[in-house]
């Protein structure tokens, strides 16, 4: 017994107190500290605490450290299974060798075989060199459990420090990146590195923090201002989330009425076309309790997308942003929301879609960017989705873009419109000009033929009324309907069960 406190207490010290002081002036938690803050209190069940790496002689100084470097196990988090791994900074920098791999396969495994989340806690300086090519082959083992567990059970990976090298690629593969402002980096070579290649100077957090890739990269979906800050994301993601792909989300019921009607919809959208407004506030408006937990919220801002509960149902919600780029889809915008979409496709949760958009955006970069591909992302994303799906027209719905936008021809399940509503194939004023351009020309007064010819067109085609009348739109709504009408319909789609054709999966554009 004796003996056994012994060593458990040694597997508990981590790298020692010198090295966890180090960690703690550095602004982070320790490995264990981390899982205590997210887990529900007593609830972790520690694996593999003995687990020693393999003797070498070769620049280990022959240390060795129970645990070898991470601490995993089994928990809760609000009274749910998980499955999780907290790599310790303290105990050789964090670094992956052949044991350490072994054991964060062995918490995957669980996560497969009985169906809950894998939360992954990353600090850590990268393969273990002193092991060669032990180590990558651990890496390899963890990249090939994301892969299958992929769309099975969510993935969840918050970087907490250092995540370089091939070490990055298994959080790239997840779900959802949570990483904390100032004290987690990303990134493929480090400035050392990227200097001497190519001689440009650049910081660690210009290269690869959290705000880097929140905004610019797309690869982090949120940045935390803490690591406690960071827990209580996933904590919350989580509660919007089944266990796995064999489950629907919890109903979550609280005290907003389904059939709540909110006045403030109606005058949301300005009367000018070309005013913003912005459609978080719609978004708010609509769900339950104005709960909204926007996902990628830095990034391509013009879609906005995130969860929230609708008559207490997990939805995805899915926004034209008409405060960014007037809300047009570009090549990040594209990508974005079809991840996000395929996602919720994966993981039973209903799809609630809000459109304002006039298009794709022109331009030689986004055509050389490849935007005819990207763009197609987001139609497939949609076309394949079998979940049900509920698509509101705010406002513009032109040309493509109406059509990617989760359109009743690619089987949304209900489309509904407000009266502000515009769906043509583009906009009046170009419309016109193009197709009375001889007109407008030998006209006496062009501006005025113009103005006519516009106010035409709009009475003409750029409603919703046209669209009703041939069963694309499902019905016209007063705004204020929003919440009572998407509520109904998802109550009655909750049994909602699509074919797809045999296959062992599609060719997305890639």
């Amino acid at each position: 017994m004796e003996r056994l406190r012994r060593l458990r207490a040694e597997a508990s010290a981590g790298g020692g107190p010198e090295r966890v002081e180090k960690q703690h002036a550095a602004g982070k938690m320790t490995a264990r500290e981390r899982v205590d803050a997210l887990v529900d209190p007593g609830s972790f069940l520690e694996l593999d605490p003995f687990v020693l790496h393999q003797e070498t002689n070769f620049g280990m100084g022959g240390r060795r450290v129970y645990g070898d470097g991470v601490v995993t196990g089994l928990a809760t988090v609000a009274g749910r299974p998980v499955a999780l791994f907290s790599q310790d900074f303290t105990v050789f920098g964090g670094s992956l060798g052949e044991m350490f791999a072994a054991k964060v396969t062995k918490v995957m495994d669980h996560a497969m075989k009985n169906g809950m989340p894998v939360i992954g806690l990353n600090d850590s300086g990268g393969a273990r060199i002193q092991e060669g090519v032990k180590s990558l082959g651990g890496y390899a083992e963890i990249f090939f459990r994301n892969v299958m567990a992929s769309g099975v059970v969510p993935q969840l990976s918050v970087v907490l420090g250092p995540c370089a090298g091939g070490a990055v690629y298994s959080p790239a593969i997840t779900d959802f990146v949570v990483m904390v402002k100032d004290t987690s980096h990303m990134f493929i070579t480090g400035p050392d590195v990227i200097k001497t290649v190519t001689h440009e100077e650049v910081s660690f957090e210009q290269l690869g923090g959290a705000l880097t890739h929140a905004q610019k990269s797309g690869v982090a979906h949120f940045a935390a201002d803490s690591e406690d800050g960071a827990m209580e994301t996933v904590r919350r993601l989580l509660s919007f989330l089944p266990q796995n792909n064999r489950e629907a989300p919890a109903r979550v019921r609280g005290d907003d009425p389904p059939d709540r009607r909110e006045a403030a919809l109606n005058t949301i959208v300005p009367e000018s076309p070309n005013k913003p407004y912005d459609i978080v506030e719609v978004v708010r408006h609509v769900v339950d309790g104005g709960d909204f937990l926007e996902v990628h919220e830095l990034f391509a801002r013009n879609i906005v997308v995130g969860f929230a509960r609708l008559d207490g149902y997990s939805v995805g919600v899915v926004g034209n942003q008409p405060r960014v780029l007037a809300g047009t889809l570009d090549i990040d915008a594209s990508v974005k929301a079809a991840r996000f979409v395929r996602f919720c496709d994966a993981f039973n949760i209903p799809l609630v879609t809000f459109v304002d958009v006039p298009g794709f955006l022109p331009g030689t970069d986004q055509e050389y960017g490849g935007i005819i591909a990207e763009g197609a992302k987001l139609l497939y994303a949609y076309s394949e989705a079998t979940v049900p799906k509920l698509t509101v027209i705010t406002r513009k719905a032109y040309g493509g873009a109406y059509d990617v936008m989760c359109s009743k021809h690619i089987r949304a399940d209900l489309n509904l419109a407000w009266p502000t509503a515009e769906i043509a194939v583009m906009g009046p004023e170009g419309a016109v000009n193009i197709i009375f351009r001889r007109e407008i020309e030998q006209a006496g007064d062009g501006a005025a033929e113009r103005r006519r010819l516009v106010e035409e067109y709009v009475e003409r085609f750029a409603n919703p009324y046209i669209a009703a009348e041939r069963g694309f739109i499902d019905d016209v709504i007063e705004p204020e309907e929003t919440r009572p009408r998407l509520a109904r319909a998802l109550a009655l789609l909750e049994g909602k069960l699509e074919a797809r054709p045999e296959r062992k999966h599609g060719n997305i554009p890639l």
